[in-house]
This record gives structure tokens, sequence and C-alpha cells, in this order.
């Protein structure tokens, strides 16, 4: 979680140099409307989830049916985001956004089953589209999200005779839920911290082989993450 708290320190920093400079001279208007508006930004933070079962299904093939193990993958990731809200008479928002963030979280896992076999997978991006509720507070807004969502891994399984003997790169789509809070620098400046949990069940893969003499293998795998993230965005009024 160091990525997390290092992205966090940024932020601090940056948002210190702000004051410093006057550019807060002009906050945020207290009014009810405050959070309504469309935005865009950036973000970092860190990444962490599961790789697991691993269940072959290939016809014929050794351990059909019988779960080779699992990892847990952790790593950084960053990426962009952008969204509208609308901010009610009472308070309540409502907005939807999309994000996508590039990540190199990874881990690896002996075979449960097979001597000198390991089984790898890499996230290489996580995207959302999501719907948003939540409450202004003045300068903060505080919120939750859930919605659609989408992971790009690549899987790989590997011997101590032969090396990697399959590859495999798969898009799951899956849901996302979370949170966070979102406090306003100046009218069209603000920063956020937020957690999301990300679900892609159980999909099978289709494992190429590496060599002309191995057949093409399937396995089923169970994928989950996490991000916690921190980030900028830009805001336009409505």
């Amino acid at each position: 979680m160091r990525t997390v708290l290092f992205a966090f320190l940024i932020l601090t920093a940056l948002s210190g140099q702000a004051r410093a400079g006057g550019m807060l001279v002009e906050r945020a208007d207290a009014s009810p409307a405050q959070w309504t508006g469309c935005y865009g930004g950036g973000h970092l933070g860190g990444a962490w989830g599961t790789s697991d079962k691993w269940i072959p299904r290939t016809p014929g093939g050794a351990f059909e049916g019988v779960s080779l193990g699992g990892h847990d993958t952790d790593g950084f990731i960053g990426g962009v985001q952008a969204g509208c809200d609308v901010q009610l008479s009472n308070g309540i928002v409502l907005g939807i956004g999309g994000d996508y963030g590039w990540t190199d979280a990874d881990g690896t896992h002996p075979s449960a089953r097979e001597t000198g076999v390991f089984y790898h997978s890499k996230t290489e991006g996580l995207g959302a589209l999501t719907g948003r509720l939540g409450y202004g507070f003045g300068d903060v807004l505080l919120y939750a999200e859930g919605g659609m969502a989408w992971e790009r891994v690549s899987y790989a399984a590997a011997t101590t005779q032969i090396g990697t003997a399959y590859r495999a790169t798969d898009t799951r789509d899956g849901w996302t839920i979370g949170g966070g809070g979102e406090y306003a620098l100046t009218k069209h400046l603000s920063v956020f911290v937020e957690y999301a949990h990300y679900d892609f069940g159980t999909e099978r893969i289709t494992l190429d082989p590496q060599y002309s003499f191995l057949p093409t293998a399937f396995v089923d795998i169970d994928d989950t993450a996490n991000v916690v993230r921190t980030g900028i965005n830009l805001r336009f009024g409505p």
C-alpha cells in the first residue's frame, strides 16, 4: 500500500501549493448546486485481489474438475476518470461516471496437485461504468457507487522443465461496488479518495500452447480485485 500513501502525499503537497499560491481565493459555492456539473481527471493507487480455483476443464486431461489452487495479486494502478453529477435541493447527489486504470497487479502459485508446475496471472487494466449516490456537505461530497466492470488479464502456466507452456489474454466483465469522499479545493478543482471492490466471477479460459506437442487447454478461474485510489478532478459547472 506504499503506492497509495505516496499518491496521497503528492496530492496533499499539490493542495498546499495551491493554497500558498492563492488559487483558493475563489472557493467552491456552498449552494446546493455546488456538485452539479461534469468532471474529468486522473488517479493513482494500489490494486490487489485473487486469482482462485484454477480448475482444469480440458477433456480427458489430468486433474479435470479438480482445483489446482490459487494466488493473491497486488500492484500499482493509475488511470483516468470522467462523469457528471446533479445535486438536488435537499443535498443528495446523483451521478454517473466511468474510469479506467492501467495496473501491474500480479501473482503466482505452485500447482496444488502437480510437481514443478506454476500458474501466474497479471491484471493489465480495470475499467468501470458506475452510478453514484451521495450527499454534499458544502465542500465535501460523500458517496457510494456501483455498476458494471471489466478487466484485462493475462494468464500463464509454466513448468521447471520447459518454462512457459501456456499463455492466454482475456477481457472479462463483472460488477463493482465501492465508495469514497471528494473535497472541493476550488470551484473547478477537487480531490478524492475512494475504495472499489470488483468481482468477475468464474470464467473458462482457453490456454494457448507454446509448444506444438501440447494440446489446447481449458481452465476455470475465479477473479476478484480491490482498488484504493486518490485522484484529482477538473470540474465544469452546470
